[in-house]
């Protein structure tokens, strides 16, 4: 392969999830007990509150890698409503962008009670997030009028909104996220459109064995950026264990892109999609919970030979009467944690 292909194909193919986020990145945070962090309609949805702290790091073997954090509680207020907030680190290189969200849901109940759940929930979350491009260690020998050479920044308001149906074992989920077109002054609008709205569905489908303590999730969930008209698909797969002091879950998750960008390899011209492949290990014990998160990138053109790591450690304040585990499952939607 041609080397001085390689920068440019990383930046094709790198730019579908990473470059032109705003907000919180859309990862694999939610396949690790905390759906949350994507549709705020979850927010309060369980019985209890919820407190999750995440941390990612991608490609231990590269400096300035990207890196998260996350930090999100969100409590159901009396039987109708919840509340959340969630406080985020995002930094890329030179580039980085803190920000936090507060989120107000509804949460519609059909049923007579929250065993045998059939429940529509709304959300609405409102964020301010400020980006830094640090530009102290850009050379300037070749003059570019749009490089400072300085730290330049900018703050942004935008608004998530979105709806949760929970019936029995099944559980769906519609968000779009950056409702508001919003410029960023420290880019040029053909870098970075105004228009960065995303529209997130998922599903899933939980079946519970009879006669064994497992549990099985199927569950799909897929992206589009309205600007771009990018889109990518996960299939997911989740497996848990009931056990005396609480539960143990793992699964894998595949995100696979529709779009995909050419390469030059010798004098053959390749195409390749992002592919990414997640394996999930989890543990609930008692109010505590833990998960370890691995993603591994595949294909022809990568950076670097690491993956992406994630741990996310959480704990569960328990309000009202405690709930058996498959009743405050199926409360949550689809007889699982991870809402």
């Amino acid at each position: 392969m041609n080397i001085k292909q390689i920068p440019i194909i990383l930046f094709l193919i790198s730019s579908l999830y990473g470059f032109s986020q705003d907000g919180i990145p859309v990862y694999s945070d939610y396949f690790s007990d905390n759906l949350y962090l994507l549709h705020p309609s979850m927010a309060g949805a369980s019985s209890y509150a919820k407190l999750r702290i995440t941390a990612r790091q991608q490609w231990f073997d590269q400096d300035e890698a990207p890196n998260m954090q996350t930090i999100s509680f969100h409590t159901p207020l009396g039987n109708n409503t919840g509340i959340g907030a969630i406080i985020f680190n995002d930094k890329n290189g030179y580039h980085s962008q803190t920000g936090g969200y507060l989120t107000f849901a509804y949460h519609l109940l059909f049923s007579r009670s929250r065993v045998d759940i059939n429940q529509l929930s709304f959300g609405l979350s409102a964020g301010l997030t400020q980006q830094k491009l640090d530009e102290t260690k850009f050379s300037l020998e070749d003059y570019d009028p749009i490089i400072a050479g300085i730290v330049q920044s900018t703050s942004y308001f935008n608004v998530d909104a979105g709806l949760s149906y929970n019936f029995l074992n099944f559980s769906g989920h519609f968000t779009v996220k950056n409702i508001i077109f919003q410029n960023r002054s420290i880019y040029s609008s053909e870098i970075e459109p105004n228009n960065q709205r995303n529209y997130l569905i998922s599903g899933a489908y939980a079946i519970q064995s009879r006669k064994t303590p497992w549990t099985y999730e199927p569950s799909l969930m897929f992206q589009m950026k309205e600007r771009t008209g990018e889109k990518s698909i996960d299939v997911n797969f989740k497996a848990y264990r009931s056990m005396d002091f609480g539960r143990l879950y793992g699964g894998i998750s595949y995100r696979r892109s529709f779009d995909g960008s050419e390469y030059l390899d010798g004098t053959e011209i390749k195409a390749q999609k992002l592919q990414y492949i997640t394996p999930v290990i989890g543990a609930n014990y008692n109010k505590f919970m833990f998960a370890y998160t691995y993603t591994h990138q595949s294909g022809s053109i990568k950076f670097g030979s690491g993956g992406f790591h994630q741990i996310t450690l959480g704990y569960n304040i328990l309000e009202g009467k405690i709930q058996t585990w498959d009743q405050d499952m199926r409360y949550n939607g689809m007889l699982r944690p991870d809402n």
